[in-house]
């Protein structure tokens, strides 16, 4: 995206806290080319299983996130320092339904992003989260 270079300059600059809450560089190597790449994504931090995780979302039809099938080192750049980190795709659209009704739980306001309508209760429609995991990959990326 056009605007990657300047998101990238302004998270590795003093600047960095005006979009670090939320927005993190993930540098990682390309799987058929070698080739190390800086893509700037928004995250997450969750709880799963007593460790952090930070869960990234992706569109399928894009190509990045698919160097770290399989699992991957990372480098993620967080709030302006670089942490060392292992990453990994799910694909499986039950898998990244449960994650995005947990996000959306965690993060309300992104419901309207992912187009997942809330109930009464706060709750995500269930429905909504299946239909947009046809669309979605998760990247969970942990130390």
């Amino acid at each position: 995206m056009w605007f990657n270079p300047i998101i990238t300059q302004l998270l590795r600059s003093p600047f960095h806290g005006m979009l670090s809450k939320n927005t993190m560089l993930i540098a990682y190597t390309g799987r058929k080319t070698g080739k190390s790449f800086i893509t700037p994504v928004n995250y997450l931090r969750m709880d799963e299983d007593g460790a952090e995780v930070l869960y990234t979302t992706s569109y399928r039809e894009r190509v990045w996130w698919r160097s770290l099938r399989g699992g991957a080192p990372v480098t993620l750049t967080l709030r302006g320092k670089d942490v060392p980190a292992q990453a990994c795709v799910v694909e499986d659209e039950h898998e990244v339904t449960e994650i995005l009704v947990r996000y959306v739980h965690q993060a309300p306001g992104m419901a309207r992003y992912f187009q997942i309508r809330l109930d009464a209760s706060g709750a995500p429609d269930m429905t909504d989260a299946a239909e947009v995991a046809t669309r979605l990959v998760i990247i969970k990326s942990f130390q």
